[in-house]
């Protein structure tokens, strides 16, 4: 009997987690529209990367810092904080996005937040 709730409970886990990827990835195929990419993008491993660094203006060469343990993090972060710059919005939504991403994005895909580029750098 126990084995029987057991079993139904992680076939509920994986309906839930079905669900979650499936809105996210919806959510990410917004986002590359909105910011004129082709939507199919976001489900080709890699790839999606690499047009996520050129919406946010990023390098190419920006994808050998995901490969890099503990820079990995530090890259993210950045170009997390770099989307959110690309539509207009704050760094504290950069942060929500890069630990929340789950519920950002979809904010982002999803809400009124227009693409107006990547965000201008100055160097110093």
């Amino acid at each position: 009997m126990y084995e029987i709730a057991a079993s139904s409970g992680i076939a509920g886990l994986a309906i839930v987690y079905v669900i979650v990827l499936l809105f996210e990835l919806a959510a990410g195929w917004r986002i590359f529209t909105k910011a004129g990419r082709a939507g199919w993008a976001i489900i080709i491993p890699i790839y999606n990367a690499y047009v996520l660094l050129k919406i946010v203006g990023r390098s190419g060469w920006w994808l050998v810092l995901f490969l890099v343990p503990l820079v990995n993090i530090v890259a993210s972060l950045i170009v997390a904080l770099d989307l959110a710059k690309s539509f207009g919005k704050g760094s504290g939504f950069g942060v929500g996005l890069f630990l929340l991403g789950f519920i950002f994005s979809p904010i982002l895909g999803f809400g009124s937040a227009t693409y107006l580029g990547p965000a201008v750098r100055r160097s110093f």
